[in-house]
């Protein structure tokens, strides 16, 4: 199903567009939790090369790798419904607090120096559209960095990973239906196999597959910054039958000892009853338990910070 996914360009933010495109943001935000960027000033070469040597080392590094695990499993002659794995093969790069690209097998030396380039330019993508954010949620400029910052800074890491053709796409998925943990994340999807989709008032709907594009989605961490204002939406990754898709996926988090709590200007906004408020917690403990809890609900995972979490003491309003 199609509905008018939010496609948003950011140059139009220098010129008389600007409310018109803050708008926009602030629509995508509250109603869909994503949204597709055109016009970000990742140059359009540097994406095509990126994408161009993810897909050579796939084939070359992880395509045998992945057909053997399949098989060796049996997910290639399933009869019935698979729930406990994915249709995926990937590699994850971090690249903050300190990157490990040099540590990870396989890689050229090319793939290697323009992931880093393109991870530098995410990076400043990031930030500025959690300032974007931050206007529209009339909080500082600066707010949304800094909640992220903790001890060392933010995390900033790359879920690299190839969705192959499946013979049974009713029967396992890409990837399973979750909300992404963190903070803001910026996908560079491919742009000829489509499957990402997102949950929107109770229906599947595709997120488009377009040329040099960023998808932009909001994690649970924003939520809870936002005090629900925004929310991180579930989707899921629909395997195809029709070619290999290719996903890079930048997820900027905070820092794994930063503490997390609702924006105090925010809360005094919101006329709501107390017990309405997000919870409290240290971004690292939200990890663990996430980790078990990923293709679940996300509700739980808040209550359980609740209960945990009594000692960080609780959240001044300015």
């Amino acid at each position: 199903m199609m509905m008018n996914f939010p496609i948003i360009s950011l140059e139009k933010l220098n010129g008389v567009e600007r409310k018109d495109t803050m708008e926009k943001i602030k629509d995508a935000c509250e109603n869909w939790g994503f949204f597709e960027l055109v016009n970000h000033g990742i140059p359009h070469d540097l994406m095509d090369t990126l994408e161009r040597l993810t897909k050579e080392h796939y084939r070359k590094c992880m395509e045998h790798r992945f057909k053997e695990v399949i098989s060796s499993k049996g997910l290639d002659v399933v009869q019935t419904e698979v729930k406990d794995m994915d249709w995926e093969s990937t590699f994850h790069v971090r690249h903050l607090p300190e990157s490990n690209i040099s540590e990870i097998p396989d890689l050229s030396d090319e793939y290697r120096k323009v992931m880093k380039e393109f991870s530098l330019r995410l990076e400043k993508l990031a930030e500025e559209l959690l300032d974007l954010l931050c206007e529209n949620l009339g909080l500082e400029k600066g707010y949304l960095k800094k909640a992220f910052y903790g001890s060392r800074g933010p995390t900033f890491g790359t879920k690299v990973a190839n969705y192959p053709q499946c013979p049974n796409p009713e029967l396992v998925k890409g990837l399973r239906a979750h909300t992404d943990a963190g903070g803001i994340i910026l996908l560079f999807q491919d742009d000829k196999v489509s499957g990402l989709q997102l949950l929107k008032d109770g229906q599947w709907v595709d997120v488009p597959p377009m040329r040099h594009s960023i998808v932009v989605n909001l994690g649970d961490q924003l939520e809870v910054i936002t005090n629900g204002k925004y929310k991180s939406v579930e989707h899921r990754v629909i395997a195809q039958t029709n070619g290999t898709r290719m996903s890079i996926a930048s997820f900027y988090n905070p820092g794994s000892d930063a503490v997390i709590y609702p924006a105090p200007e925010l809360l005094e906004k919101q006329t709501e009853e107390k017990h309405n408020v997000y919870p409290k917690f240290v971004f690292e403990e939200y990890m663990k338990i996430y980790a078990a809890l990923k293709f679940h609900a996300k509700e739980p995972r808040f209550e359980a910070l609740k209960e945990s979490n009594v000692n960080l003491g609780p959240i001044a309003i300015v």
